[in-house]
């Protein structure tokens, strides 16, 4: 939601505190408040520095820009006519935020009344009142018909335990799991968020132990709760959403999506069984054209040929044949055409020719073989097996990995996004709270790179060449761009990371490599998926030496780890699954290259594409062009 004037927000607990700050903040924007609170004498005050800044986007005005309201939201009857007034004076609701909160006024273990003070009035202030809220929110938004967002303001106490205050900390545990449990009102058009900061400086901190507050990073600025507060409001994709605050780490969502797993059923258990009916009636040719590599070269389009291949049928048994929509196009093509990734001397290489070329590709199943039991004619399917630049394959049915369309965004999925989220949990060991750098952050494995860093609560950096390149990338939501046409990324790196970087995900190689041990940080871990740099010369694929390697990496603690995708195909699914489940709730974008490549002998103008380093996103090629008028979204 664009934060703009002309829209209303109520603000419980708005005369104190963060509520304060966040009725300031919105009237800046010009929208209209409504400050809900107990104290008429501070209600008073914070609704003059309202209007105040109201005034500066309307200068006539037939209602009032901003009201406030005093009530008890723990009185039901108070909080109903707070939300109908505003409802009859603006005529909806656009922005709710339920501030209002307090301590346990007295230790829990001396706690014995069922009064004002008791541990019950707190929860009935911190946790039933913003449920209350929350449903008298929603109920506005309805009426009008209109979209809205709600925040509840949560608290670190409500992620983790605070032993000097259980009470505190169960209430906004309670405020954290109800909006998290909200996300299918965005159907709605509704948005329900729940945001955490860590100690602020305000009367309700001030009575904690200032020893405690110095063993979190002291208190944070009031500006960093405004920030993400409109983060929530203005991304459309936060429902159900937590965004954590701390001094120390910055902004993060709660939980990540490495906790996420732990508890959600894998989408392609409840998928395998589905059939994609719109071309279950495919008819089977005679033949089919591919891709071979007829001789070894770093060349793709040289070492390549299109021909002709009779279909033979019947089907294996065990296996099943595809159709293929589209293929995916990776920097290695130009590895595998040479033979690189075979063992043996020249002449055995060459007896191997020729072979079938390509990587990855999604489809629709055409046939199956006896024996196949879990598989449909019609089922969509991803596949990343040798043969993928062909119109029709035949695999071992154990290779498919069952997917909810064949759309180019799953192609991206395969061998770029599982490189980034299989290397940086195994090979990287990824946790939160540190420095991530991702080089040739634009291309189809460093997009996923970059935001599964910052899901998971880093600080990410990436790399690329051009001003279109380094916009994709603050899209996506990198923190530091360093664009190398523009600035030197050496000198970056020294000036704003001179404590050095948690962990690097290389994938070009040569002197970018260098560049990125040297900024390594005691107990780093660098990961190689790649070099993209050394690929393709003169001499094919030339190993370089790094001289000294063994003496930095012992100096400082650090691990050069390697990373290769065919070696943990036992993960493909689990993190395949991973990869839709984020996707389709909106936390993962996939950006494809715009430009198109239609049909087979379109391939070699995409590898040649891929290297020029032109390319921002994923290069996909259509294999089957008439299908692309019945594509459709995940």
């Amino acid at each position: 939601m664009e934060l703009k004037p002309g829209l209303s927000a109520l603000v419980t607990g708005g005369a104190s505190g963060i509520g304060k700050a966040l009725s300031v903040a919105l009237a800046e924007k010009g929208v209209f408040v409504t400050i809900v609170d107990l104290s008429e004498e501070r209600g008073k005050e914070v609704l003059a520095l309202v209007e105040k800044e109201i005034a500066k986007f309307h200068s006539k005005l037939e209602f009032r820009s901003a009201m406030f309201i005093r009530c008890d939201v723990t009185n039901t009857r108070e909080l109903s006519a707070a939300f109908e007034k505003h409802l009859a004076t603006y005529g909806g609701l656009d922005i709710c935020i339920n501030c209002a909160g307090i301590a346990n006024p007295v230790p829990f273990k001396n706690d014995q009344s069922d009064g004002s003070r008791s541990w019950r009035y707190t929860i009935n202030v911190n946790l039933i009142a913003v449920i209350e809220c929350t449903r008298l929110a929603v109920q506005c938004m309805q009426s009008a018909q209109k979209p809205g967002v709600i925040i509840n303001m949560g608290s670190a106490a409500g992620l983790y335990p605070m032993a000097m205050d259980p009470i505190y900390s169960a209430s906004k545990g309670g405020v954290v799991l109800f909006t998290r449990s909200l996300v299918p009102y965005k159907k709605q058009g509704i948005r329900v968020n729940v945001l955490c900061p860590e100690f602020v400086q305000t009367e309700l901190a001030l009575k904690v132990d200032p020893r405690f507050i110095g063993l979190v990073g002291d208190f944070m600025p009031m500006e960093m709760v405004v920030k993400g507060a409109f983060e929530l409001i203005r991304d459309e994709s936060k429902a159900g959403s937590c965004l954590w605050i701390t001094k120390r780490r910055g902004m993060e969502y709660w939980p990540t999506p490495m906790e996420e797993a732990k508890y959600l059923v894998q989408p392609s258990k409840l998928r395998r069984s589905s059939s994609f009916k719109a071309i279950s009636n495919l008819q089977i040719p005679q033949s089919f054209e591919k891709i071979v590599v007829h001789t070894l070269s770093h060349n793709f389009r040289s070492a390549t040929s299109i021909v002709r291949t009779a279909l033979r049928l019947p089907i294996k048994p065990d296996h099943v044949l595809v159709k293929i929509i589209y293929a995916g196009v990776n920097a290695s093509d130009v590895n595998f055409s040479s033979g690189s990734y075979f063992s043996g001397n020249k002449n055995d290489l060459n007896s191997r020719l020729p072979f079938d070329a390509g990587f990855e590709a999604v489809g629709i199943i055409a046939a199956v073989g006896d024996s196949v039991k879990n598989l449909e004619v019609g089922t969509p399917a991803a596949l990343m097996t040798f043969g993928s630049y062909a119109e029709f394959t035949m695999v071992p049915s154990k290779h498919i990995l069952p997917v909810p369309r064949p759309d180019p965004e799953v192609v991206a999925m395969l061998t770029s996004g599982l490189t980034a989220s299989i290397a940086l949990e195994k090979a990287a060991q990824m946790d939160s709270g540190k420095v991530v750098l991702v080089t040739a952050a634009a291309g189809g494995t460093g997009q996923f790179a970059v935001q599964l860093a910052k899901l998971a609560g880093n600080t990410v950096i990436a790399t690329c060449g051009g001003k279109e390149k380094a916009m994709l990338l603050r899209d996506l939501g990198v923190d530091r761009v360093i664009d190398y046409k523009a600035e030197d990324i050496k000198t970056v790196l020294k000036e704003e990371f001179s404590k050095g970087v948690d962990i690097v995900y290389e994938s070009v190689g040569g002197a970018m490599f260098d560049l990125c041990l040297n900024a390594l940080a005691v107990y780093g871990r660098l990961v190689v998926i790649g070099m993209i740099s050394q690929y393709q010369g003169e001499h094919g694929w030339k190993p370089l030496n790094y001289t000294g390697l063994c003496e930095k990496i012992l100096a400082k603690s650090q691990t050069v780890a390697g990373f290769f995708l065919v070696q943990y195909s036992s993960l493909w699914q689990e993190h395949l699954d991973k990869l839709f489940h984020l996707y389709s709730l909106g936390k993962l974008k996939v950006a494809l290259d715009p430009k198109k490549f239609l049909g087979l002998q379109s391939v070699a103008d995409a590898v040649e594409y891929l290297h020029s380093g032109k390319s921002v996103g994923k290069v996909v090629v259509c294999v089957d062009p008439t299908f692309s008028q019945q594509k459709a979204k995940l």
